[in-house]
């Protein structure tokens, strides 16, 4: 006959084998969600664009941020980072990447939002390539799940230009 401890070692592992296939089974249900988030900037104003004394260009906007991102939200979504980026070319770099302006929205009641806001974090480029400079603003996004792998993803708006002559 099996001891009270053997036994007991052979349920605790099968609870605990059960438990894992439940959890990679409801891991992998998540991915059978396909998103739709759907989201439109704007900008309002250039409140500036001036030069530096080191040769830097730096520019500050007003945007208006409408975004639904309520579809990334399923029962295993903790919370989602989103940020706006300015990014642009360069003859140095073929993708300059600035972040303008981020937020993280812990729930879905709050994932359909819209703001109105001056950019957040300086947009400075090193060189003075932006008179003129077409750029798009892309909003990226991160869901960050309970349990199983983040993923990440973004949505381009592109056809923005800056002005040609300081302000």
């Amino acid at each position: 006959m099996h001891s009270f401890g053997y036994r007991a070692n052979a349920l605790l592992t099968f609870a605990l084998t059960i438990l894992a296939l439940i959890c990679a089974m409801v891991s992998l249900s998540d991915n059978l969600n396909s998103p739709s988030p759907s989201a439109e900037i704007q900008i309002l104003n250039i409140n500036w664009f001036q030069r530096h004394p080191d040769g830097n260009d730096e520019v500050s906007l007003t945007l208006n941020i409408t975004a639904d991102l309520q579809s990334l939200f399923t029962w295993n979504t903790k919370q989602v980072f989103v940020f706006v980026a300015a990014e642009y070319e360069t003859p140095k770099n073929s993708l300059n990447q600035v972040s303008v302006w981020d937020g993280i929205i812990p729930a879905k009641e709050h994932a359909k939002f819209w703001i109105q806001t001056s950019n957040k974090y300086r947009l400075i480029d090193q060189g003075g390539n932006l008179r003129g400079k077409e750029f798009n603003l892309t909003l990226h996004w991160h869901v960050m799940p309970k349990t199983g792998k983040m993923f990440a993803d973004k949505i381009v708006m592109s056809g923005y230009r800056l002005p040609e002559e300081y302000r």
